[in-house]
């Protein structure tokens, strides 16, 4: 699990970074060299620009559109990635009995455990990186069309409902948007992990982030992180619905004991 935590902290840094060089403030052009220009940003750049053609000149609604677009993509990877951390949560129990069992921390103990936990693994046909698979394929499509949306120029000269798409929300609407769908998302995805420390943390420090970003930069993306996580909320209930009907009858019955 903390491997797991780092990961994600390390992916949400890469973000942050890549958000903050990589020509960002460049505007994407067919002229644009590179690898990452020249097939990831600039091929979204242009679905954006004729997804708007299509929908009468609209950008707001093109940019809901290719997100619900490129989420349906992942889709299949998603799904991998929540079958594969509810594998993990399944063998919780047995992998704490083993660090139980070798509790000892001298090397040969140790090796021990890294020993018996592989042999679980392969007992249940559960890969410990296959969750983190599916993510690290997802980050550059999503990253990449965060710089489309970002580089397009044409998007930052339309307007959309009640905000400029080149500009932060002056009401501050979508930024606390994204903020509480991102929270809801994440409580979602944690349903029976609250008493870890470690993902309560991340409960609440995503959400803390998003607002922070999208208060800082254009509606634009702000619209793209709400409609991304609308997609996700709805994902994680079709997904982990069951999951999630078990540990609200859980808590309400641990509440009526009380």
């Amino acid at each position: 699990m903390k491997k797991r935590i780092l990961l994600i902290l390390g992916l949400v840094l890469v973000v942050s970074l890549l958000t903050g060089c990589t020509e960002y403030n460049q505007p994407i052009t067919p002229d644009s060299k590179g690898f990452w220009n020249e097939y990831i940003v600039y091929p979204l750049s242009m679905l954006i620009v004729k997804m708007a053609e299509w929908l009468g000149g609209s950008f707001g609604l093109s940019i809901i559109a290719v997100t619900l677009l490129i989420r349906f993509a992942i889709l299949p990877l998603m799904i991998k990635q929540t079958k594969s951390s509810k594998a993990m949560q399944a063998l919780q129990p047995e992998m704490q009995k083993l660090k139980e069992k070798y509790s000892s921390k001298d090397q040969k103990t140790q090796q021990k455990l890294q020993q018996e936990t592989m042999a679980l693994f392969q007992q249940h046909g559960v890969n410990p990186l296959s969750g983190c698979f599916p993510l690290i394929v997802q980050m550059p499509i999503l990253i990449g069309f965060y710089h489309a949306i970002s580089r397009t120029r044409e998007i930052a000269e339309h307007n959309f409902l009640w905000f400029d798409l080149g500009v932060a929300d002056p009401f501050y609407i979508l930024p606390v948007v994204a903020g509480i769908t991102t929270f809801i998302q994440q409580k979602m995805m944690m349903a029976g992990q609250e008493g870890n420390p470690q993902m309560a943390m991340m409960l609440w420090l995503m959400p803390i982030m998003i607002v922070v970003f999208a208060i800082n930069f254009p509606a634009a993306l702000s619209l793209y992180w709400v409609v991304g996580n609308l997609f996700m909320i709805g994902q994680t209930y079709f997904i982990k619905g069951p999951d999630l009907k078990k540990t609200k009858a859980a808590g309400n019955a641990g509440g009526a004991k009380k």
